[in-house]
C-alpha cells in the first residue's frame, strides 16, 4: 500500500522550483489580507482594463449560447485571424493550418517542449530569463543549458555564446525578445548574427517567443527570426497571444505559427492534456486581432512614459543602478552596491532575494530579485501600475537604499 504521508511525485516535478514571481504575488496577497498596505511591481501583467469592444465580444458569445468545445487547435475564424496578424505584422506567408491555439502562452510553450524533447536532450536558455522556460524545459525530461548574458552584452545572447552552446544533444533554443526581465531588444542585425550561426546547426529549433511585441519603445522596430531569416522558417516556433498586447491576461488565449509537423504534434498533445481553449475568450480574441488597434499604441505611449520616470528614479536611488530597457514594462536594476549593508531593522543584505525580502517587509514594495531569472544581484520592476501608485514605490525605494547603514 503507498504511503500517502509521503506521497511519490514525478521524478522531474520533485525537483522543479515554484515560480518566484507567483511566490511573491503570493506573499503580497498574504500581506494586504492581514491589513497591510503593499504596493507591487512583481506581477507581469497591464494593469489596464481589457478595451470595452474585447469584453463586449465575449459577452456577446455568451449569449449566443457560444459556449461549447471547439477544434482542439481553435476556431478556424481564429486561427484565420492569427494567420492574417503574422502576414500583417510579421511578414510570414502563414496558412491557418499552421497556427495553434492554446490556454495562454506557458501552454504553447509547453506544448511545443514536451512534444519533442526526450531525456537527455538540451534547451539553450539565455539569461536572463522567463523564470518558467528552465522549469518547463525540466518537467519535460530535458536539460537547460543556461547562457549568461551579462549587461555589457545590453543582457543579449551573442552568436560567439550561441556558437559555443550548441552540442549534438541541442534541442532547442528560446529566444525573447523584448525580454522579460531585462526589456532587451535584439534588432535585425542582431537576429540575423544568430540565424547564421543557426543555420549552420540544422538540428537546432528555436522557439521565438514575442509576446512583448508591441511593446517597444524609442522609435524601435521589432523583427522575429523566421522574418529576418527565412531559411529557418522550417524550424522556427514563433508565439505570441494576446495577454500584454490588449491587457487580457486573464482571459488566457497564446497562439503559435510553425512547421506543420510540429503544429500538428502540439495539436495533438493538447487534445489529451486541455483541449482546446475556452471557447468564450477565442471569441474575444478574434475581436482583438481584428478590431481597432488604437488601445495597442496608447498603451505604448503610457508604458514608456513610466518607464522614463521609473527609471530616473531608480538611479537616483543610492546603490541602484538601472540602464533604460526598450521593450516590455520591466526595469532590471543592478543592486550589487547594497549587498553587505544592513538595513534599519538589522537585516544583512547579503543576496539580491534579502534586498527584495527587505524592501517588501520594510519599504512596503514587491519586486522581484534577479537571481530567480537566472542572473544576481539584479531586482526586477514591472512598472505596469498606475502613476501615483509607481510613485510612492519609487520614493519608498529611495527611503529605503538611503537608510543603509554600512
Amino acid at each position: 500500500m503507498m504511503d500517502l504521508s509521503n506521497p511519490v511525485l514525478n521524478r522531474f516535478l520533485a525537483t522543479a522550483k515554484p515560480s518566484a514571481t507567483y511566490k511573491m504575488m503570493d506573499r503580497v496577497a498574504a500581506r494586504r489580507a492581514s491589513g497591510e498596505a503593499v504596493i507591487s511591481l512583481s506581477a507581469g501583467e497591464p494593469d489596464f482594463d481589457t478595451p470595452a469592444h474585447i469584453g463586449e465580444a465575449g459577452i456577446a458569445a455568451i449569449r449566443a449560447g457560444h459556449t461549447r468545445y471547439t477544434q482542439v487547435a481553435g476556431m478556424r475564424a481564429l486561427r484565420e485571424a492569427i494567420a492574417a496578424k503574422f502576414q500583417r505584422e510579421n511578414g510570414l506567408d502563414v496558412d491557418w493550418r499552421d497556427t495553434l491555439v492554446c490556454s495562454g502562452g506557458k501552454q504553447v510553450i509547453f506544448n511545443a517542449l514536451a512534444a519533442t524533447l526526450n531525456e537527455g536532450d538540451e534547451v539553450i536558455v539565455p539569461a536572463p530569463y522567463w523564470v518558467s522556460y528552465p522549469e518547463i524545459v525540466q518537467l519535460c525530461g530535458a536539460q537547460a543549458v543556461t547562457v549568461p548574458c551579462e549587461a555589457a552584452s545590453g543582457f543579449k545572447l551573442t552568436p560567439a555564446a550561441l556558437q559555443a552552446a550548441i552540442t549534438p544533444r541541442t534541442r532547442w533554443l528560446i529566444l525573447n525578445s523584448p525580454s522579460n526581465p531585462t526589456g532587451a531588444v535584439y534588432s535585425r542585425a542582431e537576429l540575423q548574427a544568430l540565424a547564421e550561426v543557426l543555420l549552420a546547426h540544422p538540428h537546432v529549433l528555436v522557439l521565438s517567443d514575442d509576446i512583448y511585441e508591441h511593446l517597444i519603445f524609442d522609435g524601435h522596430a521589432f523583427f522575429t527570426l523566421a522574418q529576418v531569416e527565412p531559411r529557418l522558417r522550417e524550424r522556427v516556433l514563433t508565439m505570441n497571444g494576446v495577454s500584454k498586447a490588449y491587457a487580457m491576461t486573464g482571459w488566457r488565449i497564446g497562439f503559435a505559427t510553425g512547421p506543420r509537423w510540429l503544429i500538428d504534434a502540439m495539436e495533438k498533445l493538447q487534445g489529451q492534456q486541455t483541449s482546446a481553449a475556452s471557447s468564450i475568450s477565442q471569441h474575444a480574441a478574434l475581436a482583438a486581432l481584428n478590431g481597432p488597434q488604437d488601445f495597442i499604441a496608447q498603451s505604448r505611449a503610457v508604458f514608456q512614459r513610466r518607464r522614463d520616470r521609473v527609471v530616473a528614479q531608480l538611479n537616483a536611488a543610492p546603490g541602484l543602478h538601472c540602464d533604460v530597457p526598450h521593450g516590455a514594462f520591466y526595469a532590471f536594476a543592478s543592486c550589487e552596491a547594497l549587498l553587505g549593508q544592513t538595513t534599519r531593522a538589522g537585516t544583512r543584505l547579503d543576496s539580491d532575494e534579502a534586498v527584495v525580502h527587505a524592501l517588501l517587509d520594510e519599504a512596503g514594495v514587491a519586486t522581484v530579485h534577479g537571481s530567480a531569472f537566472g542572473l544576481g544581484p539584479y531586482i526586477r520592476i514591472a512598472y505596469a501600475l498606475d502613476d501615483a501608485a509607481l510613485e510612492r514605490a519609487c520614493t519608498a525605494i529611495q527611503q529605503f537604499c538611503r537608510a543603509l547603514a554600512a
